[in-house]
């Protein structure tokens, strides 16, 4: 027991330091933002598996680069808050990483989004429904990053501890939908239904979240989930 609570609390740890680096970071709100605007955009194309991967990985490697960067600067300004030149070299070389990565991802995005833009690419909403993998993927991960974005702003609780809303809440509530939209099966909805359930009672009956807190994470889950299958269905 005591190993799963070194898990959790380090599962907890890092989400500390997204939600630090996002607070605190101008550049990791915008690379936030951007990241959603682009899987949004991404639901309007036909894209292989291999662009969804790159995709997935040249937003990933921008935070990342950001966060590391962050962590270079808090360092260096904990060691000193004077003037040396190692220090400027330190700092312009993290920020040289951001901006080799921000630009990859720049390239990246011409390479898999500049073709298709085009006013035959609206054709592809139903070829889009027709690939609902891509889709279900896209719709968890958006549901993730809003839940992000919102603790941050209402400034409490990380997304596996408490906080406002309950991202346990929301991420069970769009798997559900998830489910119940691809499999298109009564059963297979109800089952996941019990399952989410489940998810929202064990969040109350813990006291890691209040009532109110798992109803709006819920429906902020069920609700990013809803949308998008409806409108590429």
């Amino acid at each position: 027991m005591n190993q799963v609570r070194k898990l959790i609390d380090s599962f907890n740890y890092a989400f500390e330091g997204i939600l630090y680096a996002l607070k605190t970071q101008r550049n990791m709100k915008i690379h936030f933002l951007i990241a959603i605007g682009v899987l949004i955009l991404s639901l309007f194309f036909d894209l292989t598996r291999a662009e969804v991967l790159l995709l997935f990985s040249t937003i990933s490697l921008v935070i990342i680069t950001e966060m590391i960067n962050t962590s270079i600067e808090t360092t260096i300004d904990l060691i000193t808050d004077q003037y040396h030149v190692f220090a400027k070299i330190a700092k312009n070389v993290a920020a040289g990483a951001v901006l080799i990565a921000a630009l990859n991802a720049i390239v990246v995005a011409y390479l898999i989004f500049f073709h298709r833009m085009n006013p035959a690419t609206l054709m592809v909403l139903d070829r889009v429904r027709q690939a609902p993998i891509h889709v279900t993927f896209i719709a968890l991960l958006l549901v993730v990053l809003v839940v992000i974005f919102v603790k941050v702003q209402i400034d409490r609780g990380t997304p596996l501890k408490g906080g406002m809303p309950s991202g346990h809440a929301a991420v069970a509530a769009s798997l559900f939908t998830a489910i119940t939209f691809v499999s298109e099966n009564i059963l297979v909805g109800t089952l996941a239904l019990l399952m989410a359930l489940l998810v929202f009672q064990s969040r109350i009956e813990g006291k890691i979240h209040s009532p109110f807190e798992v109803i709006v994470g819920a429906g902020l889950g069920l609700m990013i989930t809803v949308i998008i299958f409806q409108i590429f269905s």
